[in-house]
């Protein structure tokens, strides 16, 4: 528990954004002012003249795999060619709204293996889910629950917003659209917080003070997390005053005098990243609506 925070308040307490980031973070490109710099790329591509529409023109493609070329050949699709903006050949964190459909019931579990449509690039990535709530911090969510709004976090080439979304997963071999929203935002900064609550019982009270048991279980745990704030379920606050013994016991120190049957609580925050999970999918066919990977 030693990547656990204590804080007072989760939305109000100043959090470093830049503080004990993961190594992946150095593969990653950030903007200074990311609205400043899409609004400028955008108002440069305006401005550019290109091909028109009509126009016949004759493109050579290098480096193309031969899985890739095998599979447009065997189904006959089309070739579909985008123009990058600048900086949307970079990784990045972004960040998308999602909304549950009504053709998946089942709740979808964070970090599990999902296919996104986002604007014309389609990838493979395991996403955190978080809260879409405003502040700095955001709670994060264990489960997309069904008939819920949550923001989706990974690891992706950069994209301007707006951009539609699609989420599907993978179930026997066909892909099922789970979810639909839009681009947030590219921004590496966005906090998702995890909580952890441990817990502790009284022992022997006297007056202010009393001996808390059960919450660790080792003497070096409780001056470790000594500097920490304690709460009660029934609304007492206090402090860890001094470990006693070997065995996990505490004496603390409240705002007033605890009722035997009161639980100490100690609330701990951590934040979380996502994993490079981050892989282009190719769809080989397309059959009655149901894209077989």
């Amino acid at each position: 528990m030693c990547k656990f925070i204590n804080s007072k308040r989760k939305q109000t307490s100043p959090w470093d954004p830049k503080e004990n980031l993961p190594s992946d973070y150095a593969r990653i490109f950030q903007f200074e002012n990311f609205e400043r710099t899409k609004k400028r790329v955008l108002k440069e591509q305006e401005d550019k003249d290109g091909a028109l529409p009509g126009w016949y023109l004759t493109i050579h493609i290098k480096d193309v795999s031969q899985l890739v070329w095998s599979t447009f050949k065997q189904t006959n699709s089309p070739v579909v060619l985008i123009g990058l903006l600048p900086h949307e050949h970079k990784m990045s964190v972004l960040n998308t709204v999602l909304k549950r459909t009504q053709n998946y019931d089942l709740p979808i579990k964070s970090k599990e293996r999902l296919i996104f449509q986002c604007g014309y690039r389609r990838f493979i990535v395991n996403p955190i889910f978080s809260s879409h709530t405003n502040g700095q911090k955001h709670k994060f969510e264990r489960f997309f629950q069904p008939n819920s709004t949550v923001v989706a976090t990974f690891y992706a080439p950069i994209q301007f917003p707006p951009s539609p979304v699609l989420c599907y997963k993978e179930v026997n071999n066909s892909l099922v659209l789970i979810a639909t929203g839009s681009l947030l935002s590219c921004n590496p900064d966005r906090m998702v917080v995890k909580r952890l609550v441990l817990s502790g019982h009284p022992l022997k009270i006297h007056k202010r003070s009393a001996v808390i048991r059960f919450m660790f279980f080792n003497r070096e745990d409780i001056i470790y997390f000594k500097p920490c704030k304690l709460r009660t379920k029934m609304g007492r606050s206090g402090h860890i005053k001094e470990p006693l013994g070997t065995h996990g016991h505490m004496k603390c120190v409240f705002d007033g005098q605890l009722k035997s049957q009161d639980t100490v609580l100690l609330n701990l925050y951590k934040r979380i990243f996502p994993k490079w999970t981050y892989e282009d999918l190719i769809v080989s066919c397309v059959n009655n609506d149901n894209m077989e990977i």
